[in-house]
This record gives structure tokens, sequence and C-alpha cells, in this order.
């Protein structure tokens, strides 16, 4: 039997001094930002700059702690849920399995870039590939720290996280069902599982928590920082002309959620930010992001190879969008 050898990681050196890594550094300019937001739009002159700043703080400030909470459940399941668990929980038929790796994703919080790698191990350890690919879709999307920041996001307005829940899970089994059915062996290559182990339990849950947390916060700040430009920078009438059509609002908010690569369990935030736009719209916004964006693109064709994600991708982003448009006219 071949072994792996899973390389530990170094210890440091007696006397060497400690420095700082990219997760402190990230945390405290966070902290920064929170406890100075005053002083910080006080500092940046102007009523268009400080506009931004004033849609930045706060965007950032709602989504910080759902993205923490959602992080730090994230890897616990990564370090102390065994993968084997998934091969038997599933049925045996595929056409079943698909369904019930989608409603898994309702229990099991994580982001997108974590549902990357456990689709690979449970596709490494035998579970049918449109299971798994069913519960890449739908985990980032329906789970309960999602579900819970969108009803915050949105308050009063419980329905949208409904439609959120229903168009995220329908168009995940879907797509389940469509690769069953069409997909084929060699789309899709199943490598070994990346694991970021560390010489104890706590070691690898710490080394998730850093790995999912500098991702997923940096693309929540690209993703603020866009939205604030967008609400301020675009003429309002240019807003407007694109809100005001039906077609041209759901295409634009479809693109937005591929290239601003939020962390779905802070892009509630954003989308709300985006006032001129109808509810339907900022739906797709909120269904496409979490399924089909840049950073997933690159990571399932770094992980699937470039064969699966050139097929892969366009029909997501395809059955994504018709599930949020006919979830958006029947609930909200």
């Amino acid at each position: 039997m071949t072994q792996q050898r899973i390389e530990q990681p170094t210890e440091p050196q007696a006397g060497q001094r400690w420095r700082p890594g990219a997760l402190e550094i990230f945390v405290v300019v966070m902290v920064v930002i929170v406890i100075f937001r005053e002083q910080i739009s006080s500092l940046l002159s102007g009523a268009a700059i400080g506009a931004a700043t004033t849609i930045f703080v706060s965007i950032v400030v709602q989504a910080l702690p759902f993205l923490v909470l959602g992080v730090a459940l994230s890897a616990v399941i990564a370090t102390y849920v065994p993968a084997s668990f998934w091969q038997r929980a599933l049925p045996k038929r595929q056409s079943l399995a698909v369904p019930v790796a989608g409603a898994a994703g309702a229990i099991l919080p994580g982001c997108e870039c974590a549902s990357v790698p456990v689709a690979s191990g449970l596709m490494s350890r035998g579970v049918a590939p449109a299971a798994a690919l069913t519960f890449l879709l739908a985990a980032p999307a329906i789970n309960p720290i999602v579900v819970i920041s969108t009803l915050v996001a949105f308050p009063g307005q419980p329905e949208f996280a409904l439609a959120r829940f229903v168009a995220s899970l329908s168009a995940a089994v879907i797509v389940g069902w469509i690769w069953l059915r069409i997909g084929k062996s060699d789309w899709i290559k199943i490598p070994n599982r990346p694991h970021l182990a560390g010489a104890s339990r706590f070691e690898t849950f710490r080394n998730n928590v850093a790995h999912d947390f500098l991702h997923a916060g940096g693309f929540l700040v690209l993703g603020a920082l866009a939205a604030a430009a967008l609400n301020v920078v675009v003429p309002p009438t240019i807003m407007d002309s694109v809100a005001g059509s039906a077609i041209l609002s759901i295409l634009a908010m479809a693109a937005l959620a591929v290239i601003l690569c939020l962390c779905s369990e802070a892009d509630a935030f954003v989308a709300a930010s985006f006032t001129s736009f109808s509810p339907t719209s900022k739906l797709v916004f909120l269904v496409v992001g979490p399924m089909v964006d840049l950073k997933l693109i690159a990571l399932q064709g770094g992980t699937f190879g470039r064969k699966f994600t050139t097929r892969f991708a366009p029909l997501t982003f395809v059955v994504a969008i018709s599930a949020a448009v006919i979830a958006g006219t029947v609930l909200l």
C-alpha cells in the first residue's frame, strides 16, 4: 500500500523572532477600521469620498461577524468530521444521492473556497461526482450562517432568505441531475484532497481558519470597495437606466456576482446596498455568486481540470439565473 507522507509544519527555531503573518495583519487592519471608522471618514474630504467610506465600512462591519462564525464552523467540520461519513450517509442510488447531498448543505456551514476541496475529497472516497458537485454548489448558498446573514441584511423581508434558499437548492440539484445525465468521466479529474494538516487537531483547525478567513476576508474587502465605488462613482443616471430594465438589471447583477467574488456569508450585505435594483435582480446576485465567480472558476479549474470548468461553469451560470428569476417572480 502506498503511503502518503504528510509534512509537519516547521517549528520556529530557538531565538527566532516572531513575525506577524497575513492573518494577523488582516485582523489588525479590520479592527482599526471598525474602531476608527468615524476618524477615517473625517480624514477623507469630499462628499463622494465620505459617502463611499461610509458604505464600505458599514458593509464590512455588518458582514464580518458572520464571516468569522462561518469560517470557524467550516474549520471545525473540516477538522473533526471524517470524509468517509458522507459516503455512508448518501444513498447508493445516484439520482437520490444528488438531492440528499444538496439538502446536506443546509446543515453544514462552509464558504465556496472550502466546498471545492471537500467535494474533491468526497469524490476521491467513492462518492458520485454528481452528488459531490451538488453539495459543492448547495453548501455555500443555503447553510445556516448564510440564511441568518440574509435575514439581517434584509430586515423585515424574510421572503428574501426563503427565496434564496429555494432558488439555490433548486439550482444545485438541477445541475447535479444534469451532470449525472450528461457528465463524462474524462471531463473531470479527481485529485487527492488538499489537506491543511498540522501537528495536532487544533493546529489543523487553526490552519483551516487562517486559510479560509484570508481568502474570504480579502474578497469581502474587495467586494465592499467595489460596491462603494459603484454606488458613488457611477453616475446615478446610468445605475437607474440599468436598474430600470428588468433584463439588463438581472444580467448586470449576475455579472457583478461573477466579478466581485464575494463570500456567501457576507454577500447579502453588498446586495442590499444596491437599493435601485429590483428584488429579483438582487436575488440573482445572491444565487449566482456562491456558485459561479472568478475565484471559483480558477479554483475548480486547478482542482478538477479545464475540461470540467469550461462545461460546469456555463451550465451552473444559466441554471442559477433561471432558478433565481423563477423564485424571485413567485416569492418576492
